[in-house]
């Protein structure tokens, strides 16, 4: 029995080993850039589409600028994206930029001097506001807004992955 309890552990390790290195690698047959990613809208108006292209229908219009997006598929020069409430569609690709930003979603999040609780309040960021993304470590994001420099708490944005970290 313990024999077959081991082959059958051995055998979904190493079935786990290569799904988990595929998906670490999977890329945009287009831009070969990782997927899922963050992008933001470049234009203060922009149309998601139905399909990827301007003959399908507008499902939405996105009027804030900045405003982070995940895009999930690639098809020429189209992207499908969604927004932080999981709506979205396709858009042509000169809609977006590579800018990382990121919208905060709870409400009073505090800006801090330093990625800690203890660090100083520098400014309170109400839910809905589109931050610049400057840095990122495990559990703190570095952002600008208006003015203001400071870091928020990762968990309290949507526009970068849970273990996404960079300079």
């Amino acid at each position: 029995m313990k024999h077959i309890l081991r082959a059958a552990v051995m055998a979904v390790l190493i079935w786990a080993q290569p799904m988990a290195a595929l998906a670490a690698e999977l890329r945009g047959p287009v831009t070969n850039l990782p997927m899922p990613r963050f992008v933001s809208l470049k234009a203060s108006e922009a149309n998601a589409r139905r399909g990827p292209s301007t003959a399908h229908r507008i499902d939405w219009v996105y009027r804030l600028r900045d405003m982070p997006l995940r895009v999930t598929a690639e098809y020429e020069h189209w992207r499908r994206v969604e927004d932080a409430e999981g709506k979205g569609g396709w858009m042509h690709y000169a809609l977006l930029s590579g800018v990382r930003t990121a919208l905060v979603t709870e409400a009073m999040t505090a800006l801090r001097s330093h990625p800690t609780p203890e660090g100083r309040t520098m400014a309170y960021l109400e839910a809905g506001v589109v931050a610049r993304l400057t840095q990122c470590e495990p559990d703190w994001c570095r952002l600008q807004v208006e003015g203001n420099r400071g870091w928020a708490p990762k968990s309290a944005l949507w526009g970068v992955e849970a273990a996404e970290v960079f300079d």
